[in-house]
Parts: structure tokens; C-alpha cells; sequence
């Protein structure tokens, strides 16, 4: 029981991972110094979209699974529950398309930061 919590558990820090990396620019317009956190989140989420990487969290959550007797799953956090939901048989420049989104959505976030912080000085 305590392996599947613990499995349960690094499935919620993936997510809660996943959403910092996508919008946590949006953090950083009402406390700036998460910048300092969420740069580096989405520099990596990058990378592991880009170069079709497994996240240590997956394989960390696979691990737990097996322990407790469940099955884990093949490939990334991101085909196994979203896009296999999402988009079942999506190609795989789906992983392209989604670290170019990534970068673009918050270099206007961080755009919009810098004019303010411009603005205001």
C-alpha cells in the first residue's frame, strides 16, 4: 500500500511539474522571484519534449507501481495520461509542436514581464 501511495504521490508532483513549466511565467507576474525556479523548469520541460526523454519522475512512478504490484506504463508522463486521453495515435511531432508552445507561451509572458518591469523603473 505504501508503494502505491508513494506512486500516486509522484504522479501529482508530475502534474503539479507539468503546470509550473506551462504557466508558471504566470507566477512570476504577481512574485518575481520565481523566475528563478520556473526558468529552470521550463528549460527541462523543454529538453524532454524536445529530445523525447523519460522523466526520472515517470521512471521513479513506474518503479512504485511495480512494487506494489500494478503495471507501470512505457514512454513519457505526457503520452501515457495526456495525449493517449487527448490524442490517441498522435505523430510524433506532437513533441515538437509542444516544446516550441511551451517556449513561445512564456517568452510573451516573460516579454510582457520585462515591459512592465521597464515601464516601472
Amino acid at each position: 500500500m505504501i508503494y502505491r501511495l508513494l506512486a500516486d504521490f509522484l504522479l501529482i508532483i508530475h502534474i503539479c511539474f507539468v503546470l509550473f513549466a506551462a504557466f508558471g511565467g504566470l507566477a512570476v507576474l504577481r512574485w518575481r522571484w520565481v523566475w528563478k525556479f520556473h526558468l529552470p523548469a521550463v528549460i527541462w520541460g523543454f529538453l524532454v519534449q524536445y529530445f523525447i526523454w523519460i522523466c526520472p519522475l515517470t521512471t521513479w512512478e513506474n518503479y512504485f507501481r511495480a512494487l506494489s504490484g500494478e503495471a507501470g506504463y512505457e514512454g513519457g508522463f505526457i503520452e501515457h495520461y495526456l495525449t493517449s486521453f487527448l490524442y490517441p495515435g498522435f505523430a510524433p511531432q506532437f513533441h515538437l509542436l509542444l516544446s516550441i508552445a511551451l517556449i513561445v507561451f512564456n517568452l510573451l509572458v516573460y516579454s510582457f514581464i520585462l515591459r512592465r518591469i521597464r515601464l516601472y523603473s
